[in-house]
Order: C-alpha cells, then sequence, then structure tokens
C-alpha cells in the first residue's frame, strides 16, 4: 500500500478535473453529505442564479470585492 507522500505525488501528476474529483472524495469521507443541507444549498444557489440572470442583482468583480475587504480591514 501507497504511504501518504506517494498518494499525494501520484495525485499531483493527474490533471486538474481528477485532481478536484479524487480532493471531493476524500472530503466527503471527512464531511458525510447531509442531503438536506445540500438541498437547501441548491436552492440557494439556483435561487442566486435566477437573480443574476434576470438582473435583479448584479454581479461584483472578485478583484473588487476583495479589494473592498482590504479597505476595511486594513
Amino acid at each position: 500500500m501507497l504511504g501518504t507522500k506517494e498518494i499525494v505525488k501520484e495525485a499531483e501528476c493527474l490533471p486538474v478535473e481528477d485532481r478536484a474529483v479524487v480532493v471531493d472524495c476524500i472530503l466527503r469521507t471527512l464531511n458525510p453529505v447531509e442531503s438536506e443541507i445540500d438541498k437547501e444549498w441548491i436552492d440557494v444557489a439556483k435561487r442566486r442564479l435566477d437573480e443574476l440572470r434576470s438582473g435583479q442583482v448584479q454581479a461584483i468583480p472578485g478583484d473588487e470585492v476583495f479589494a473592498r475587504v482590504k479597505r476595511r480591514f486594513a
């Protein structure tokens, strides 16, 4: 059986999409899926997407968000 260092080294060679799948699978072993919470998050995400698409809310670029945070907590 491979040790931790070998597993990490192997994982680093994978394409980014495959690494994301590996990370997700490992995280699920630490934080079991709670379907009710996941359903609520899906509902929130769909609602926010609908708000963006309808123009009800305006997206703020990430750079601007981080600049605001830095100014606020500087």
